[in-house]
């Protein structure tokens, strides 16, 4: 994701897309690109999505609120497929489980917690580490997807705004829905020592195509934009639990970049 928490600020295309538009059906092409669907990069390693596809079919009955729709399992099976393509390291299905879990923890904060956790499983969706549109690939997705599995429209349509403001990470006063994702995805930031260190590797290498000069410069300029936030968190819990701990974090690693500049 286009996200402060790990955006290098290296140069991005930015023109207009000419591969096909996102699709949402289950059956598709087998030669769709990794960026419609990706069935050919499926969730098949043993227990690879254990408990996820379970937390999924709960949570679109719930959003539905006993509308019929079709079998969750299939949308389960394709955006677990996505979350494995093989150009992510750090937006995998381990980032997907981890981003659950804290809003889980912070679910008493939200207004609907299952939009927040819809849009949870869509925030990454698409995701391509050389583009800058992903973002709003995936809520495109989000509304296609979500409508056809039977979803009321006003669900639809906050879990796309959801998605659209993990472009920013900012949401308005009293966005409780969007405190608590934009929380969630960055929560990453207050983990401890070790487990930040394994979160910076596997964002460089997502970004390996990028110079190691651009890739400090632009990560750099990143932390430099976080550290200067008034606040990281919105949420009582983020602000109380994960905000000096991801600052701590943040100047850590700014200071190993800076210091380990040629010259």
């Amino acid at each position: 994701m286009t996200d402060h928490s790990h955006h290098t600020g290296a140069p991005r295309d930015t023109e207009a897309d000419t591969d096909a538009e996102v699709e949402v059906e289950v059956e598709v092409e087998p030669d769709a690109e990794v960026d419609t669907v990706a069935g050919s990069h499926a969730d098949t390693d043993a227990g690879a999505g254990a408990g996820l596809r379970g937390r999924w079919h709960d949570t679109l009955l719930a959003a539905r609120a006993g509308a019929e729709g079709p079998d969750p399992l299939p949308y389960a099976e394709n955006l677990l497929a996505r979350w494995a393509e093989p150009q992510r390291r750090y937006h995998s299905t381990a980032h997907l489980r981890a981003v659950l879990d804290h809003v889980d923890t912070l679910a008493a904060h939200a207004d609907d917690v299952q939009a927040v956790r819809l849009a949870a499983w869509f925030h990454d969706a698409v995701y391509r580490p050389d583009r800058s549109e992903n973002e709003e690939r995936s809520a495109a997705l989000a509304e296609r997807a979500l409508t056809e599995a039977g979803a009321p429209d006003a669900v639809v349509a906050e879990v796309a705004r959801l998605v659209r403001l993990t472009v920013t990470h900012a949401p308005a006063e009293g966005d409780r829905n969007g405190e608590v994702l934009c929380d969630a995805d960055l929560a990453v930031l207050a983990g401890g020592p070790q487990e930040y260190a394994a979160y910076a590797a596997r964002v460089r290498e997502e970004y390996g195509f990028v110079p190691d000069d651009a890739f400090r410069e632009g990560r750099a300029a990143v932390l430099r934009q976080l550290l200067d936030l008034p606040s990281l968190f919105r949420t009582p819990y983020g602000a109380a639990e994960w905000e000096e701990r991801a600052r701590h974090n943040l100047a850590t690693e700014l200071e190993l970049l800076t210091s380990s500049a040629p010259g």
